[in-house]
């Protein structure tokens, strides 16, 4: 799990892993808006109290600034690498820029790589998995081709409605307006940055994890054909 841009993850909680780049994280809100909001923690984790059904788009004079202060300090090796060109691509549509990412992990027994990238193994002997969220979050432009992205968006939790919500934080969207979250996670636990599965359920999520990631593949490679 590596940190991007301002998100605090996918829906406005800042995972542990992400304490390392805290202050960057800091110098670029301020960058972005004036100085670092009181309501961010930028330490621990901050839970998501305002889950909040996705607003409608709105208007936003300073997307474009935003947009290239954001892009201006990514580089590839705060993506994790499965979805490095994913992230590009998106980055590449001039009515999105992406706001932070995880692929997802699966930690289980005494593994020290809290942000491994391995599958789960195929044989049953875990009792417990945690899982990381796999997740996304954008910044769209109030567009013509900003609201078509905003709608196919909205749409990939048909993949799975039990396990993926597209949706905002209204805390956050104070300070980054129309910005939004995909992600993956059983539906009880998205208020969490992580989850206590059981095997039979973590190799679930995984696979839909997959299918989620592919689809999103699937939609950069459509949206750059235009």
């Amino acid at each position: 799990m590596k940190k991007e841009q301002v998100w605090v993850n996918g829906l406005g909680r800042l995972n542990p892993p992400f304490k390392r780049n805290a202050n960057r994280r800091a110098r670029l809100t301020s960058s972005l808006f004036g100085q670092t909001s009181s309501i961010i923690v930028w330490t621990g984790i901050a839970k998501l109290e305002t889950f909040t059904e996705p607003k409608e788009l709105a208007e936003n004079p300073y997307y474009q600034v935003q947009r290239q202060k954001s892009l201006g300090d990514l580089t590839d090796d705060m993506i994790d690498m499965p979805i490095i060109d994913l992230i590009n691509g998106f980055n590449k549509l001039p009515y999105c820029f992406t706001l932070q990412s995880c692929y997802g992990h699966f930690v289980y027994n005494d593994q020290k790589d809290s942000h491994t990238l391995e599958p789960l193994p195929v044989k049953d002997t875990i009792p417990k998995v945690e899982y990381r969220i796999a997740y996304i979050a954008f910044c769209i432009e109030n567009s013509l081709l900003g609201r078509e992205l905003y709608e196919t968006l909205k749409k990939m939790t048909a993949v799975d409605p039990e396990n993926i919500q597209f949706c905002c934080a209204e805390w956050f969207w104070k300070i980054q307006i129309n910005s939004y979250a995909l992600q993956v996670e059983p539906d009880r636990f998205k208020l969490k940055d992580t989850a206590i599965l059981d095997y039979k359920e973590a190799l679930h999520i995984e696979k839909i994890r997959n299918e989620f990631f592919f689809r999103l593949y699937e939609l950069v490679e459509n949206a750059g054909k235009r």
